[in-house]
């Protein structure tokens, strides 16, 4: 109570409910720390993204495929051949390519053209891709076109317009027309 005399006491209770003061120390609250990944350089000397060399087989990526189409049959509701190519194309090019068989059909570079293979990761700039020779090969996307076969419909991707992570494309609006330079 504050200090005051007794009979002011006495008429501030006998008329209302007493509020007493109250002097509480402010809570600080506490931030929480985001916790952070880690940076490039340390993901490059962890080597978090490379693929060990007894790892680099055809055949342990196979499944991978697999799952892979059956994503992509119901991305596109079965791929049915009533179905309009151009929506087929739109869904193909925001969808995760990790598993399809791409083959490269043009290049500005002639030692790319007609590889074939697994993509094993993207990357912004670059494809790693598994051939059926057991060899990891690193594509750019940059003036490549790349060709993708499933159940017939063939699509093509121009690289140097995909120049993004699959993250990001995702999200990407895509325009219909544009130059197409090789």
């Amino acid at each position: 109570m504050p200090k005051m005399k007794d009979e002011a006491i006495q008429d501030m209770l006998t008329r209302k409910a007493v509020v007493l003061e109250h002097y509480s120390k402010k809570k600080t609250k506490q931030k929480r720390k985001k916790t952070k990944g880690f940076t490039a350089k340390q993901r490059r000397e962890l080597r978090l993204f490379e693929i060990e060399p007894e790892q680099q087989k055809y055949a342990i990526f196979l499944p991978l495929h697999e799952l892979w189409k059956q994503y992509i049959r119901d991305l596109c509701h079965g791929l049915k051949p009533d179905a309009q190519p151009h929506m087929i194309q739109g869904k193909l090019l925001k969808a995760d390519l990790h598993g399809a068989i791409v083959t490269v059909t043009k290049s500005k570079c002639p030692s790319y053209v007609g590889i074939t293979g697994i993509i094993l990761q993207e990357f912004k700039h670059v494809f790693k891709i598994i051939t059926k020779e057991d060899k990891l090969k690193v594509v750019p996307k940059l003036n490549n076109v790349f060709s993708l076969e499933l159940d017939g419909f063939i699509s093509y991707i121009y690289g140097s317009k995909f120049l993004l992570r699959a993250s990001e494309r995702s999200a990407k609006k895509f325009k219909l027309k544009g130059t197409i330079d090789l």
